[in-house]
């Protein structure tokens, strides 16, 4: 399966939220962050909490006899950016002892800050006949191990001033895909995505406090060789049926990739409608797809020096939003103010 034609409206849903405008970590809500696609430890939802440990999609598919699913399960998992410093300036190779904890550090005009991080992962299930998914459901279990890596900060002297540390915690889950026949020719396909993650919880345990063992912006991408995915929005007549005896928890599936193809399919923790695009004026990610790029933009050269370096402080992809939307070319801006896709004559009305 070629992600290559999905990839831009896959990216928007995969950081979908992950930072707000004014795009600084203290604000309030950047303080609250991930509320899409967010798959929490079974454990968790054991010990009394209504977050969901579980997603569950399904789709209609027009397979041949040989016709093969090809399944990518794709999420953000937390990296826990924490920063220290030690007390005084040290030497190169001097024992620093232990490393205070704080919420941000200036080194020589750098701020490093305490922050959620977060890294991309991909996961592939084997080659899956449909023939075989009649008959029995399949599922695939992945494992991702606990990290931990130490970034040392020194002063324009080589002096040792602090530390910043990322921690992940361990992953485990499933995917689970079966198959039923309820019509000649058309596969209904059931995706079940689960979280066993270990964790440690109780009835008074916020969510926030489980996000480090979660699926975050979890979504799925299907791809059928020898077949054809059909539309649950605008299904022909004789599925019209079946696409409304489908059933989806957490997850919406629409067709994908140029208009009219129907080899790709993503299962989204946002609905959206069949074909989505990224606008082509977009300069880039801004995160929230439910506003204009154009007022957000704007928004962003309004901030304060203060607010600008908070911003840039934050991360990477933070940095880059401010360094693209001030470098931005008159031209662009004025693509970014308006737009026309078609032109079509009025329909007349009957008085």
């Amino acid at each position: 399966m070629n992600l290559q034609p999905v990839e831009k409206i896959a990216k928007a849903v995969l950081y979908e939220g992950y930072l707000l405008y004014p795009y600084r970590p203290s604000a309030i809500k950047n303080q609250r962050r991930f509320n899409f696609g967010a798959v929490y430890p079974e454990a968790y939802r054991r010990a009394g909490n209504p977050e969901p440990s579980a997603l569950e999609t399904q789709c209609l598919a027009e397979a041949r006899e040989d016709g093969i699913l090809q399944v990518c399960l794709r999420f953000l998992r937390l990296v826990e950016r924490s920063v220290g410093k030690v007390p005084a300036a040290s030497s190169p190779g001097a024992d620093t002892g232990p490393i205070e904890p704080v919420a941000s550090l200036e080194v020589d005009g750098r701020v490093f800050q305490t922050w959620k991080e977060v890294e991309e992962n991909e996961i592939w299930t084997p080659t899956l006949p449909l023939k075989e998914l009649c008959f029995r459901t399949m599922t695939h279990w992945f494992e991702l191990p606990a990290r931990q890596s130490v970034e040392l900060i020194q002063d324009h002297r080589g002096h040792l001033a602090g530390a910043v540390v990322r921690k992940t915690c361990a992953l485990r889950g499933s995917v689970s895909v079966s198959a039923l026949t309820p019509h000649e020719g058309t596969c209904k396909l059931t995706l079940h995505v689960s979280n066993g993650s270990d964790c440690v919880a109780s009835p008074q345990t916020a969510c926030e406090d489980v996000l480090p063992s979660s699926f975050l912006s979890t979504h799925l991408v299907l791809g059928v060789e020898g077949g054809a995915f059909v539309s649950l929005l605008d299904p022909p007549p004789d599925a019209e049926a079946l696409a409304s005896a489908c059933s989806n928890s957490g997850l919406w599936p629409v067709l994908v990739g140029e208009a009219g193809a129907r080899d790709t399919l993503l299962c989204s923790p946002i609905i959206l409608y069949d074909y989505p695009q990224v606008a082509e004026e977009s300069p880039g990610d801004l995160f929230d797809a439910t506003e204009i790029d154009e007022i957000l933009s704007l928004r962003i050269l309004t901030l304060t020096d203060d607010e600008k370096r908070e911003m840039r402080a934050c991360d990477e992809r933070g940095r880059a939003i401010l360094e693209r939307t001030e470098a931005l070319s008159p031209e662009h801006w004025s693509r970014l103010h308006a737009a026309v896709r078609s032109l079509e004559p009025l329909k007349e009305t009957t008085p």
